[in-house]
């Protein structure tokens, strides 16, 4: 019997170490799925925290549609153009200040935002935030715009704003008077839903963006710069939503401006001695100018696809086989570079520019002139400087007929962070992927140049990017004729702002997901 009970607690103890063997294993097993399921959820999830953010306040699109749209065309009609440093229409700018006042009247008369007109014509708004811990950051945009002729071959009167199968027609319909509008409209809306930011932020108008912004943009930021201001980041105009612009890729792509190209203007002289042109010389100044701008034209800068962050913009776009290529650039470089020099939309992210603008010669048909200038307007590629620029325009141009004088220019800005740690390109990327799920976003680099250039100092982080829609055509329309709009699209820049202040009051970023630290 002893034996028996010996064998039957033997027994007894095998099972229960089974029973807790199976325990241990059950329990770890649970383990590793909470945790494979909580690390799949965060991944799949991970800046959710910035969505629960606008759910506090929506903006219904079709609420005030109508009345949006009608401010939104006054806006286009004053003809705030400027055409050089000293030639700014002021009484339109007068009239557009007017304009803000009456059709914004919350934002202007709020206690929670800060007012203040800088250089008689620009605005620096400052709405200041609850959490004082937390840094701001700062909208730009411009109230100026270039100058447009109807005899060019607008379909409309340039300053109409009148509607055409839901586009609206008008200069600066998408540079920038929009950025301008959509920005006011959404802070109105929200100071009107009780809405208090906890990250403070400022809104800065400059009005002479359109020739260099010396007087508007700079002194914002002296004005910033007395107070003291540092910010988290920038966000300017820029880039945008191209839809079927991209050869290769399938729908629309939203390229976020970490960078801009530099620029230079370089005037080309020759001169010769007066005459009568019954007795010509065998080269007229004339004539040794155009060789020289010819020699420019057919001799382009250095394709330098690769060098840059432009290089970054492909591997976010495509899949493996590109990504293929970019790593492999020594070999692919070329190939690239002819395909991509056709167009000049995706040329000008290959190298420098050279776009000769102005050519001046000559008073009276009989008369030799005695000088010829032109106007070269180069846009340099983020791996060149000014000095190399202007050294292969030496070179290439070969003759010491012909002077060159740097009237003013600058280097590419510098690179501004896009990984998983950026606050900014974060929030903003964030923001438009809820709203335009469709899209597939990357960094860039801006070919123009705009204002924010003047804000170096203020942040490390300046993004330019809104989210207009660009598809093929439109890109000819910046700066040319049938400049335009969607009625759509127009709604969804009000409602992208209107997201976008509202997320960025989350205190920081969730750190970024790795998997093997968490399994």
């Amino acid at each position: 019997p002893c034996g028996l009970e010996n064998v039957q607690m033997k027994l007894l103890g095998e099972c229960n170490i089974m029973k807790l063997v199976k325990i241990v294993s059950l329990s770890l097993l649970f383990v590793v799925i909470v945790c494979f399921v909580a690390a799949t959820l965060r991944t799949l999830t991970k800046f959710d925290s910035l969505c629960c953010v606008n759910n506090r306040y929506n903006m219904h699109t079709k609420f005030g549609q109508r009345h949006r749209l009608f401010l939104y065309a006054e806006a286009i009609q004053i003809p705030t153009v400027s055409t050089a440093k000293t030639q700014l229409n002021i009484t339109a700018l007068g009239e557009f200040d007017s304009l803000l006042r009456r059709v914004f009247p919350t934002v202007f008369s709020s206690h929670l935002v800060q007012h203040e007109v800088v250089a008689n014509y620009s605005h620096l708004f400052w709405v200041p935030g609850s959490d004082l811990a937390l840094v701001p950051y700062m909208l730009l945009a411009h109230i100026d715009v270039v100058p447009a002729d109807e005899n060019d071959g607008w379909e409309v009167p340039p300053f109409s704003a009148k509607e055409i199968d839901g586009f609206i027609y008008g200069r600066g319909t998408i540079d920038n008077k929009q950025s301008v509008m959509v920005i006011l409209q959404a802070l109105e809306y929200l100071l009107i839903r009780g809405y208090s930011p906890q990250r403070g932020f400022f809104i800065g108008l400059g009005h002479d963006e359109e020739v260099g912004g010396l007087q508007g943009a700079m002194n914002i930021v002296k004005v910033l710069k007395r107070k003291g201001v540092q910010l988290a980041f920038i966000l300017d105009e820029g880039l945008a939503v191209l839809d079927g612009v991209i050869s290769g890729l399938q729908g629309p792509a939203a390229l976020i401006g970490i960078s801009e190209k530099g620029q230079a203007t370089v005037k080309l002289s020759v001169f010769k001695a007066p005459g009568h042109s019954s007795m010509p010389p065998r080269e007229s100044s004339i004539g040794i100018l155009a060789g020289a701008v010819k020699r420019l034209e057919d001799n382009p800068m250095p394709i330098l696809f690769g060098e840059g962050p432009e290089r970054r913009t492909f591997e976010h776009l495509f899949g493996l086989p590109i990504k293929f290529v970019m790593s492999n650039m020594w070999l692919f470089s070329p190939l690239i570079g002819r395909v991509m020099e056709r167009s000049p939309d995706t040329n000008a992210f290959l190298r420098t520019t050279t776009a000769v603008t102005m050519f001046n010669s000559g008073v009276k048909v009989n008369v030799l002139p005695s000088l010829a200038e032109a106007y070269v307007n180069l846009r340099i590629h983020p791996a060149q400087t000014v000095e190399e620029v202007l050294e292969f325009i030496q070179s290439t141009v070969g003759d010491e007929r012909v002077k060159m004088e740097l009237v003013n220019g600058f280097d590419p800005l510098p690179v501004s962070s896009y990984d998983e740690t950026s606050f900014g390109f974060q929030t903003i990327k964030k923001t438009l992927l809820d709203q335009f799920p469709q899209v597939t976003v990357a960094p860039g680099v801006c070919i123009g140049n705009t204002d924010s250039r003047h804000y170096t100092d203020l942040a490390k982080d300046i993004y330019r990017f809104a989210p207009t829609w660009i598809r093929p055509g439109d890109t000819q329309r910046f700066h040319g004729i049938n400049e335009r709009i969607s009625k759509k699209n127009y709604e969804e820049l009000v409602v992208f702002y209107f997201n976008l202040i509202q997320n960025c009051d989350i205190k920081e970023l969730p750190s970024p997901h790795s998997a093997g630290h968490e399994l």
